[in-house]
């Protein structure tokens, strides 16, 4: 018979046994939660914050407050989307020691439709993008859903709009979810960090030479005002006048440059100044094709010519016509009598082809361009890196001016074996030190200042050449006396979104980013999707599975402790 002082002391023993493994626990805990220790087991690093995202973080001064316009009835991708969202922000909100603060708000909780359009225009307002998507669900329903997948982060009343979902039509919905996950990161520490920092970068437009005006680059000036204080001047041939800025805009210039504005921005490049070239070698009235049915292509030189050839790249003086295009609306003629407008394919507005192995396009939409030209990458200087951004499809063709343009065209058939010529460059990427294009000149007299310092070799820097000025351009549409800029990269009748906006804001960004941010763009993770038709035909198989054996599991635990129990105390 055994003592009952022996059963007290062993369920003492075990309840130390219990209080000294809870004691543990809360111990191992609260030591993570002290040192901010974690753990990620994911292959891809999903989790992992990257260096420049932590030093940013870690330098936060004021409270970030971030609303998140994903929450309610969602489909299940973006539920997927919202719970990255929310664990991006759970990390950022540890790494910065609690200086951020976040929470989740349904845009369409209100339930008055009055009230939930007046949402929806304030949210417009701020700059959120709203979405109709068609969502399936698994029985091969869907609905239409209007939400905002964005977020507004305010720090002293200082707000900035970012929205985070990518749109690319020509990807799947999947797909699309998942190149939103993988620029979370670079979206979110983007805008933190204009947020939060003390300097703000300045950006400068050109003017002076016929470049685009401020309403057709308006829009772009605006997405541009979020991150950078924007200016326009005109050089004037002023010696250092560009040299407080951190990029330049030269947008479509139509009249030549001076020797003089040329020398000023030489000058700034070899002080390390970057610039963003969008210029043009040919010059094609686009209005002059919607009033009259055609319109004529002239070359057109802006004296930048020979800068750019010595920098490393030359725009050819050739149109390109690609299949793979835009397209426009145009009246033809039905049964021989009724006149009625249909879409066409127009050859002159490429759908221009994104590379996906740099930060700047990684996951961008197609870019539409108007009227391009294409670059050839010059000279073997081993100093300077050409990268190409954005290209033509396989199927693309050139003409060369003077040529006559005619609206008619769009209603023949190309001929695919004319467009023989494929990957045309139309945006180059140049980085590195260049040699100034006024050596060997007499820069001193071109200048009027007998002690300027001439430098002829540049620091390290960045520059980016675009042979089509139309994809910065955006379209105005004329209000009485008042014009008013509509949204660059958005077709005003389908409502398709390229990547006009967010390839310059990129290259923008890119060029100034002193801090490695941009790198984030490069990351990729792995899309694991579920077999949709093997989940359909083994439905009921893993439904079973899943709930009628962890009940048989359970309970054949409980009668193998049962049995073992009852057999070691019977003994």
């Amino acid at each position: 018979m055994k003592n009952p002082d022996d059963n007290k002391n062993t369920m003492l023993k075990c309840l130390i046994e219990y209080i000294g493994i809870v004691a543990v626990i809360i111990l191992v805990s609260m030591f993570f939660k002290l040192f901010n220790l974690r753990l990620d087991l994911t292959e891809d690093k999903r989790y992992t914050l990257s260096e420049p995202t932590k030093k940013i973080l870690s330098e936060i001064k004021n409270d970030i407050f971030i609303q998140v316009f994903l929450d309610g009835d969602i489909p299940i991708p973006l539920k997927r989307l919202k719970r990255s969202v929310q664990e991006s922000l759970e990390e950022f909100r540890i790494a910065s020691h609690r200086k951020i603060d976040y929470e989740f708000i349904n845009p369409s909780e209100a339930e008055d439709a009055e009230q939930r359009e007046m949402q929806y225009q304030y949210l417009v307002n701020k700059g959120l993008s709203p979405n109709t998507i068609q969502a399936t669900d698994a029985e091969g329903g869907s609905s239409m859903k209007l939400i905002f997948p964005g977020m507004i982060l305010n720090s002293n009343g200082v707000e900035i709009a970012v929205n985070f979902l990518s749109n690319n039509q020509t990807i799947s919905y999947e797909q699309n979810i998942l190149h939103s996950q993988e620029g979370l990161e670079y979206n979110l520490i983007q805008a933190i960090n204009t947020i939060a920092s003390d300097t703000v970068y300045t950006v400068a437009f050109i003017e002076g030479h016929g470049e685009l005006d401020e309403i057709h680059t308006a829009d772009i000036t605006m997405s541009l005002a979020n991150f950078f204080t924007v200016d326009r001047g005109v050089i004037g041939g002023k010696l250092g006048v560009l040299d407080g800025y951190s990029a330049v805009i030269i947008a479509g210039p139509e009249d030549e440059y001076n020797e003089v504005d040329k020398l000023v921005i030489d000058q700034y490049i070899m002080q390390g100044g970057k610039v963003l070239w969008l210029c043009e070698t040919v010059a094609v009235s686009a209005d002059s094709l919607v009033v009259n049915g055609s319109t004529v292509g002239l070359y057109r030189p802006v004296n930048l010519e020979d800068m750019l050839f010595r920098y490393g790249v030359r725009i050819n003086s050739l149109i390109v016509q690609d299949i793979e295009c835009q397209l426009i609306r145009l009246m033809v003629m039905s049964g021989g009598t009724r006149q009625q407008v249909v879409p066409v394919p127009w050859v002159y507005y490429p759908l221009l082809i994104p590379s996906n192995d740099h930060p700047i396009t990684r996951n961008l939409n197609r870019v539409k361009g108007e009227f391009v030209n294409y670059i050839d990458t010059v000279g073997l200087d081993g100093a300077i890196h050409k990268k190409t951004l954005l290209h033509t499809s396989q199927f693309a063709k050139t003409v060369s001016p003077p040529v006559v343009i005619r609206l008619s065209e769009a209603e023949q058939m190309p001929d695919e074996r004319e467009f023989n010529k494929s990957n045309l460059p139309v945006a180059v990427l140049l980085e590195g030190r260049f040699q100034s294009a006024f050596s060997n000149r007499p820069a001193a007299m071109i200048s009027g200042n007998n002690d300027f310092n001439f430098l002829q070799k540049s620091a390290d820097t960045r520059m980016i050449v675009v042979a089509d000025a139309d994809i910065i351009k955006n379209k105005a549409r004329r209000s009485g006396y008042q014009e008013m800029p509509l949204p660059l990269g958005v077709d005003e009748y389908t409502g398709e979104v390229f990547g006009n906006k967010d390839f310059i804001l990129n290259c923008i960004n890119w060029m100034v980013d002193d801090k490695g941010i941009m790198e984030l763009r490069s990351r990729e993770l792995k899309l694991r999707l579920l077999n949709s038709a093997k989940v359909r035909n083994e439905k009921v198989k893993w439904q079973v599975i899943n709930t009628v054996c962890p009940l048989i599991l359970l309970l054949l635990s409980g009668l193998s402790y049962g049995y073992l129990r009852k057999r070691k105390y019977t003994n």
